[in-house]
């Protein structure tokens, strides 16, 4: 099986955790974005001695804010562990749109091999879908390279904006950090979100993250008020369509990073999925969609 490795085990991929400069590196190299340093240790070795204890083969790191659209840092680690990690870079959305030709550099340049859409850096008053924004969403999809959406407010604040998005460039493939911040509904607006985040399995090139677990949940590891909604998710996307991540280094202090595998895992087998189906969500999925990357 192409996913297994030595041992004949599938590999496991996380889709989705970011790796920052310790303070020593910020003081030499690769500076934090002034008011966005970091609280917590996100460093190179932290995260391969994480890795290693919980058997996860390889990873998608996620340019992070700390760096802001300095990615410097996460470009030396893709060039040094080149068979380890995958990048996902930061689209810059500023109004003269010069995003679109940062957002090819680093595509045909460094390697990076998706895009992370966070709405809160659009220009105020503006939307994902101003022309910057279908711009870079459209060269994205030219270019093979899917586009990651944070709607860390909500999902009901930026469903229109992603199904405008995914309706006009249906070449650009999609995928939604953290179930797309939708916790276990409780009201109304939460089961709007909810069926939201379902209805979006009509497009066939819409991918949800199961990644970030304690963001979502209501509950301390290993979060079983997850179990329904990842029932529902895989009903609707298929698990071909989901894929797990560990949010390296926030997880840490919440469940630790191994924890957070575990916990996928046994949600996993709570909702009753096919250990095919576990297989397919902690990596080949992500392992299909960046194809070419963590062979055996």
């Amino acid at each position: 099986m192409a996913s297994a490795n030595a041992q004949g085990r599938p590999k496991t991929i996380d889709s989705h955790l970011h790796i920052w400069a310790s303070p020593q590196e910020a003081a030499d190299k690769y500076p934090y974005f002034p008011g966005q340093e970091p609280t917590l240790p996100g460093h190179l070795d932290f995260l391969l001695q994480c890795m290693e204890e919980a058997s996860v083969e390889g990873a998608l790191i996620v340019q992070p804010i700390n760096h802001k659209f300095d990615h410097s840092l996460v470009t030396s680690v893709l060039k040094k562990h080149p068979t380890k990690f995958v990048g996902c870079c930061l689209a810059n959305p500023a109004e003269n749109g010069t995003g679109v030709k940062q957002l090819e550099d680093l595509i045909l340049k460094d390697g990076y091999r998706a895009v992370r859409f966070n709405p809160y850096l659009w220009p105020s008053g503006q939307q994902m879908t101003n022309e910057v924004g279908k711009a870079m969403f459209s060269r994205a999809g030219e270019l093979g390279v899917p586009v990651g959406f944070m709607c860390m407010k909500g999902l009901n604040l930026h469903i229109s904006e992603i199904t405008e998005l995914c309706t006009e460039f249906p070449s650009t493939a999609v995928l939604l950090d953290h179930l797309a911040f939708c916790k276990p509904p409780l009201n109304d607006e939460e089961k709007l979100a909810f069926s939201e985040l379902l209805k979006l399995s009509r497009f066939p090139q819409v991918y949800v993250k199961f990644s970030a677990l304690f963001r979502v949940s209501r509950m301390s590891s290993p979060y079983l008020d997850l179990v329904p909604l990842l029932a529902e998710v895989v009903s609707n996307f298929g698990a071909n369509r989901v894929m797990w991540g560990g949010d390296f280094p926030y997880v840490v202090p919440e469940s630790g990073y191994k924890g957070a595998k575990e916990a996928a895992c046994l949600i996993a087998s709570r909702a009753s999925l096919s250990s095919s189906e576990v297989e397919w969500i902690m990596g080949k999925t992500v392992m299909q969609l960046f194809q070419g990357q963590w062979l055996p």
